[in-house]
C-alpha cells in the first residue's frame, strides 16, 4: 500500500471529498446481486464503451458511454440509477455524469449513460491498493418506464477497465552492417493508479517484431521477457533493412500496447 495505512487513506479520502464534493463517485457500497421492480420494464441489452476495453492512465480524464436498451409496453421513461464497478472486490472510480435516451419504437429506448473518470480522483476513491481495481468490472443499472414500471437490474454487462501500457524501442548500432548483431532494447510500463506514474512492467513476454524496408507489415521474430524494471533487450542478426519494434498483448488489468518502429538502414 506503499506506505499508508488504511487510516491515513480514510482520512485523505474525506478530505478529497470535503474539497470536491460536487463530484459523485461510484463507490463501492454494493451489496449482493438482486433483482426488484414492478411490471414489465425490462433491460434488453447492455453495450460498454462500444464493446471496447476502457483504459485509464495517469493525467488524461477518461469518458464512455454505457448504452443500455429498454423496453417497456408503456414506452421507456430512463436511467435512474447507473453504477459500475469490479466485480471481484467491488471497488469503482467512475461517476454517472448525464443519460440521453434515443428512442427506438413506442416500447423501447436506448439511454446512454455517459461516466467519467480523473486518474487523481483513483486514489481517494478506496481504502486498498488502486492497482487492484483493474480487471472485469460490471454494470448495475435502475431502470424506469413511463406508466411508473420499474428494474432495479445487476450485472447487465462485464467489460474490462484497464492500466494504460507504454513501450519503447531502441535498435543499436544505426546504421549496421548485413550480417553483423543488432542489439534492440526497449522498456514496458504501465500506469500506477496510486502514484500517477508509470512504472515498469516485470515478467511479461512481449513479441519483438520486424518489417522489411518496403514491406507493409510487421512479423513477429521472437518472444522476449521483460526483467524486474520492465526493461528489454536482445540481440538479432541483421540481413536487410528495415524497421524493429516491440508488441505487448496486454493482459486482463494491463492494456495492449506497441512501440514505435526503430527504423536501420545497412551501411
Amino acid at each position: 500500500m506503499y506506505g499508508r495505512t488504511r487510516a491515513g487513506r480514510r482520512r485523505r479520502r474525506s478530505g478529497w471529498a470535503a474539497a470536491c464534493g460536487a463530484v459523485a463517485l461510484v463507490l463501492s457500497t454494493a451489496t449482493g446481486a438482486h433483482a426488484e421492480g414492478r411490471g414489465d420494464v425490462r433491460v434488453v441489452s447492455t453495450v460498454v464503451n462500444g464493446g471496447a476495453d476502457v483504459t485509464v492512465g495517469t493525467a488524461q480524464r477518461v469518458t464512455f458511454p454505457i448504452a443500455v436498451t429498454v423496453r417497456d409496453d408503456s414506452g421507456v421513461k430512463g436511467l435512474t440509477r447507473v453504477s459500475t464497478f469490479n466485480r471481484s472486490n467491488l471497488y469503482g472510480f467512475f461517476s454517472w455524469t448525464g443519460t440521453t435516451c434515443r428512442k427506438k419504437s413506442s416500447t423501447t429506448s436506448v439511454c446512454t449513460a455517459t461516466m467519467t473518470a480523473d486518474p487523481a480522483w483513483i486514489a481517494a476513491s478506496d481504502d486498498i491498493d488502486s492497482n487492484r481495481i483493474a480487471g472485469l468490472w460490471t454494470v448495475n443499472a435502475t431502470v424506469k418506464a413511463n406508466d411508473g414500471d420499474y428494474r432495479i437490474s445487476d450485472s447487465i454487462a462485464a467489460y474490462k477497465v484497464k492500466r494504460a501500457s507504454k513501450l519503447t524501442t531502441d535498435a543499436t548500432p544505426e546504421p549496421v552492417a548485413k550480417g553483423a548483431k543488432l542489439t534492440i532494447t526497449g522498456k514496458l510500463s504501465r500506469a500506477n493508479w496510486e502514484t500517477l506514474k508509470y512504472q515498469g512492467f516485470a515478467g511479461q513476454d512481449v513479441k519483438l517484431q520486424y518489417r522489411k524496408a518496403g514491406a507493409a507489415h510487421y512479423s513477429t521474430v521472437k518472444t522476449v521477457r521483460t526483467g524486474g524494471s520492465g526493461q528489454l533487450s536482445t540481440k538479432v542478426t541483421v540481413t536487410s533493412a528495415g524497421s524493429w519494434r516491440w508488441y505487448f498483448p496486454g493482459t486482463t488489468t494491463t492494456a495492449r500496447v506497441v512501440s514505435a518502429g526503430d527504423a536501420v538502414a545497412l551501411r
